[in-house]
């Protein structure tokens, strides 16, 4: 547990590494026991710190989080209702670059890799008259060919960020951002020391094979993922918690244009119009509040926010937290 400090006290921030299906995952297992292994830490975690029962509590998550951050909402949510049973006093969730819609993310990637001159206005032709996105029991063989050529117009480009150097590159050009592109690197090579998978309790059984950030294996074998959190989200909505969503803009995976795409289907109406927001002195990224819903772009940052751009990603956060719009000029 560390603690976060906003502008009247401290207060607790609890980093926790999702049970089983995620990090050192070993097999596919279906979302929602996630959200309920979760939620058992949870419970069990205030019952033997009660001092934190009646704070306000917030959930965060980036990428696939978009899934496993509205399922554990809406548990929480649910289960609030039961007597006796322990309340989680749920103020909110902020999911960055989130993975929410399958549609929306195939259609939004490709459609932003063109408008960012990542591939040929041939290839895009392409997809859209091979490939149907509807869900992911839809996608053939033609689909999946005219998806390897239209990568293949992109090259040798870092996908989580589009604008950053490759790790094994050579070129003096300045980065947009102060992440590091090794850190892959280095995360793969401290999780697979046998040191630290024994202190963390991970593979336990000796499974062959090196622990990696995004197995692709694994997805091979997955077959219970549910196609969108969208109707999830709409349920979060119509509760009197607050639900951000944030989008650093230089992310080729869960770009910005798939956001938009969802915030389209969720078809809310806006309170507050598009603005630019600002940090120090320069634009921060852009806001637009919906009814029960607030997006928020950050700029220059790639797909996990914080490593990307930290000081405009702490200012997003403050604003979340404080329940106040990110500052526009002054």
């Amino acid at each position: 547990m560390m603690q976060w400090q906003t502008s009247s006290s401290w207060n607790p921030l609890l980093v926790l590494d999702f049970p089983t299906q995620t990090r050192h995952l070993t097999t596919a297992q279906e979302t929602k026991k996630t959200a309920a292994d979760s939620y058992n830490f949870l419970i069990n975690w205030l019952e033997r710190f009660p001092e934190y029962k009646t704070r306000d509590f917030y959930i965060t998550g980036e990428s696939y989080a978009g899934h496993y951050v509205p399922q554990l909402a809406q548990l929480i949510l649910n289960n609030n209702k039961i007597t006796n049973q322990t309340v989680i006093n749920l103020k909110g969730i902020a999911i960055g670059n989130a993975y929410i819609d399958y549609e929306d993310g195939m259609s939004g990637m490709y459609d932003y890799f063109w408008t960012h001159a990542l591939m040929s206005d041939e290839q895009h032709d392409a997809i859209l008259k091979d490939c149907n996105f509807s869900s992911m029991a839809s996608m053939t063989e033609t689909c999946s060919e005219t998806m390897r050529k239209a990568d293949a117009d992109r090259g040798n480009v870092f996908f989580y960020d589009i604008y950053a150097p490759l790790c094994d590159s050579n070129s003096t050009a300045p980065s947009l951002s102060s992440f590091d592109p090794c850190s892959d690197n280095y995360v793969f090579t401290y999780l697979n020391t046998p040191e630290v998978q024994k202190a963390l309790h991970a593979n336990l059984t000796g499974i062959p094979g090196p622990w990696d950030s995004c197995n692709g294996l694994i997805s091979l074998f997955w077959h219970d993922m549910p196609d969108t959190v969208l109707p999830v989200i709409k349920e979060l909505m119509a509760s009197d918690i607050s639900v951000w969503i944030y989008s650093g803009d230089t992310d080729g995976r869960v770009p910005v244009t798939t956001t938009r795409y969802s915030m389209s289907k969720l078809g809310t109406p806006v309170k507050t119009p598009w603005y630019p927001w600002y940090y120090q002195g320069e634009v921060g990224g852009y806001a637009v509040e919906y009814q029960n819903m607030t997006f928020v772009t950050i700029r220059g940052a790639g797909h996990f926010v914080p490593s990307y751009q930290p000081e405009r990603a702490l200012a997003f956060f403050s604003s979340f937290l404080e329940g106040k719009l990110p500052p526009g000029q002054n």
